[in-house]
Formats: structure tokens, C-alpha cells, sequence
């Protein structure tokens, strides 16, 4: 937190009422007179489980101890999301954190999260980015910045923290649930990879940060493949095609990217790049990316919205 704060600026702690949110606002509220901070906290309401109105009154009576100001954001999820109930529920958390009135947004994930966000996505077949892990600091947008303190505290340091200075917590019931493939990796894989390798978890959570200095410097090398062009579309096709393969995908990669594009994976990645290079100067492919999609008009690759 030294590293990233300044006096007075204001600091929004999402807190969900759960163990590692009640440690962070906890701590964030003794550190207060420290940093100077203005110290707020944020509960999203998702509405899905039974318990949801009991965590929002947790919440409300542990902020009005501590006498922070608390925001509620109540939000509607869809339950027949393609992506699954569980990843409709944190787009919609992350996207109400952009509406929050401070500089900094502070969330609870620690090292034993990050560890399984790595071999989650790695798993998925994810690149660079997704074997990066979760960012400490990451832009929500102008302003206002996504800053997670604890990635390098363990599970059991928090826990230790909790029962030290005698907190209680709320229990979000779906987290026992192994049917949603996050709680299948914390439940059954984890434990069983560190029964037979103890130092796993700490080992995934710093493979992170290595694969998150390697995207960085694959990104720097895609601005040096634009040769000064703003890293933007349209982009001439005759500047992918001049490239080696590796490095045009890349770049597009990097393009892709900044205009907020997932690839769902590589070998997509490889598809789009083969028929925006190989297509003759009349035909114009199109490649679908969710709801963009590229298109290939007289020698320039362009990004536009698909059209429902």
C-alpha cells in the first residue's frame, strides 16, 4: 500500500462480508491514521443467494462499528449467462466498481487465490495474460485504479489474522459448492497438488508474477513492430503480413487486447491472423470475436461492432 498511496486520496474497500474482505477492511481501518487515506467500503448485492439480504445487514452493522461509510450496489445477474452464473456475477460486481466515487478500489484476493487463478487458467488453455494471474494494480478507468493488497499474504496468515483479533465473517453457502469449476479447484485439486508438493500454491502465485514481466515485454515488442503507428485500428494488413508469424500474432494480440477483445484462444488467435493475411485483395473476411469482429477492406484490418 506504501508503493501505491497518497495522503487523502480515496480508498473503497469491496466487502463482501466474507473472511478475507472482513481481515482487509479491518486492516485497512487501522492503517487509516497511517496513510491518511478517506476510508469507505462497498457491498455488492447480487440477490442470488437466500442470505443475501443477512450478508448486506453483516455488512452495514461491521462498517457502522468500525464508522466507515458503506455503499450498497444491488445488482441484477443473469441466471441463464452463457459464461455460467458464477462469471455473470463478478462481470456485474467488477462493472459496479467503476461507478464507486474513489481512486482506489481495494479488494481481499490473497496468494492462495492467485495461485489458483494461474493453474485455473492455465488449464483453460489460457496465453500470457491469463497465466499472469490477477494484476496487484489494474485501471477500472480514468481515476480510479484496482489495487489488491494481500496477493502475497497466505490463506493461513489471514486466518491467523481473524481469530487474533477475535472477527467473524459470513459464509457465502455457494462456496462450498465443487460443481462451479473455481470451488472444484480450491476444494479438491489444490489440496491434493500441496499434499504432494507443499510449496505449490507459493510457487503458482510467483510463476505469476515471471508470466506477467513476459507479457509486458512481448507488449513492448509489439510497439516496436507498429514502428510508430498509435497502437489502435485500423491497421495496415501489409504490416501482420511482413512479420514472422509469432510476432504478427502477437501484435494482433496486443491490439486486440487494448480494445478490450478476449480471445477465447490461441488457436483462434492463429485462424484470424491466416485469413486476414492470405486473403486475396477482393475478398473481405470477417473473424468474430464475441460482439467485434475484424474485417479485412482494401489493405486494412478494421475492428467493428457485430451487428445483432
Amino acid at each position: 500500500m506504501r508503493r501505491h498511496l497518497s495522503p487523502n486520496q480515496r480508498l473503497t474497500v469491496g466487502f463482501s462480508g466474507g473472511r478475507d474482505s472482513v481481515a482487509l477492511l479491518h486492516v485497512a481501518h487501522r492503517l487509516q491514521p497511517l496513510f491518511g487515506f478517506r476510508l469507505a467500503a462497498c457491498h455488492v448485492n447480487h440477490r442470488i443467494s437466500l442470505q443475501a439480504e443477512e450478508w448486506q445487514a453483516f455488512c452495514l452493522n461491521f462498517c457502522d462499528r468500525l464508522n466507515v461509510p458503506l455503499d450498497i450496489i444491488v445488482v441484477d445477474v443473469p441466471r441463464d449467462s452463457v459464461e455460467g452464473l458464477e462469471a455473470a456475477a463478478r462481470a456485474k460486481r467488477y462493472a459496479a466498481f467503476g461507478d464507486i466515487a474513489a481512486d482506489w478500489v481495494v479488494l481481499g484476493q490473497h496468494r492462495d487465490d492467485q495461485a489458483e487463478t494461474v493453474l485455473f487458467n492455465l488449464i483453460r488453455g489460457a496465453g500470457l495474460l491469463g497465466a499472469s494471474g490477477m494484476p496487484e494494480v489494474r485501471s477500472v478507468r480514468p481515476g480510479l485504479n484496482l489495487l489488491r493488497p494481500l496477493l502475497d499474504v497466505d490463506r493461513k496468515d489471514i486466518d491467523a489474522y481473524l481469530q487474533r483479533n477475535s472477527l467473524i465473517w459470513v459464509e457465502d453457502e455457494s462456496n462450498a459448492n465443487i460443481g462451479f469449476s473455481r470451488n472444484f479447484m480450491r476444494h479438491e485439486v489444490m489440496p491434493l497438488l500441496q499434499s504432494r508438493f507443499p510449496a505449490a500454491a507459493g510457487n503458482l502465485a510467483a510463476a505469476a508474477g515471471r508470466f506477467a514481466e513476459a507479457k509486458s515485454l512481448l507488449d513492448e515488442l509489439a510497439l516496436l513492430d507498429l514502428n510508430g503507428l498509435a497502437p489502435s485500428f485500423p491497421l495496415p494488413i501489409a504490416m501482420l503480413v511482413e512479420l514472422p508469424e509469432p510476432r504478427g500474432r502477437n501484435l494482433l494480440r496486443f491490439l486486440l487486447a487494448k480494445q478490450g477483445v478476449r480471445i477465447p484462444s490461441e488457436e483462434r488467435l492463429v485462424e484470424a491472423l491466416r485469413q486476414l493475411s492470405d486473403a486475396g485483395p477482393d475478398r473481405h473476411p470477417v473473424v468474430v470475436f464475441g460482439d467485434k469482429h475484424l474485417r479485412r477492406v482494401r489493405g486494412q484490418v478494421h475492428l467493428e461492432i457485430a451487428r445483432s
